[in-house]
């Protein structure tokens, strides 16, 4: 947990008080007290958790559930506004999430799994039992609510899917990719 925590000090400007940050650092106690073996101790820390949650989640207005499976170096790269993620979300490595995004919904069971290098923009929702590829860029203001494959631009409402564009195809070849 701490290294997590570290890390994501580091990403998000070695400030103790930025929201993401903070955001970020209850959801990983949030973890870390759902993985307590000892039955008074979980039940102690989810308390704690519960606490931090109430406060956190009415400053910041960003709702990361414990249950939710972050991969390394997720970022949030603005806190200013909303952001709320449904509790059976996977996220990949290295992604980054603007402000005002909602990823899955409450009104239904499952969630989207989101791929690595993701970048989700602005006012964006990805709603659904879907899978969102690696390298995928989703656009400000885009409802996303099928499929979308690797090395893929989405934008719109609804969302149009740009797939294999010209610089991600020019990257592999670079690498040494097919």
């Amino acid at each position: 947990m701490w290294h997590d925590i570290r890390k994501d000090f580091e990403r998000h400007g070695r400030r103790i008080s930025d929201p993401a940050f903070v955001s970020l650092a209850v959801y990983r106690y949030g973890r870390w007290a759902m993985q307590r073996q000892n039955r008074v101790g979980r039940w102690f820390a989810n308390k704690l958790y519960g606490l931090f949650c109430i406060f956190i989640l009415n400053v910041t207005k960003v709702w990361i559930p414990p249950t939710v499976t972050l991969g390394e170096g997720f970022h949030i790269i603005h806190a200013e506004g909303s952001l709320s993620i449904h509790p059976e979300v996977v996220i990949g490595d290295r992604c980054g999430v603007m402000h005002n995004v909602t990823i899955g919904t409450n009104m239904g069971p499952g969630a989207p799994r989101i791929g690595d290098d993701v970048f989700i923009g602005v006012n964006a929702t990805v709603l659904g039992r879907i899978r969102i590829g690696d390298r995928v860029r989703i656009g400000a203001n885009t409802a996303v609510s099928t499929n979308v494959p690797d090395d893929s631009i989405v934008i719109g409402s609804p969302a149009r899917i740009f797939p294999n564009l010209p610089i991600f195809a020019q990257k592999k070849k670079k690498d040494g990719g097919a």
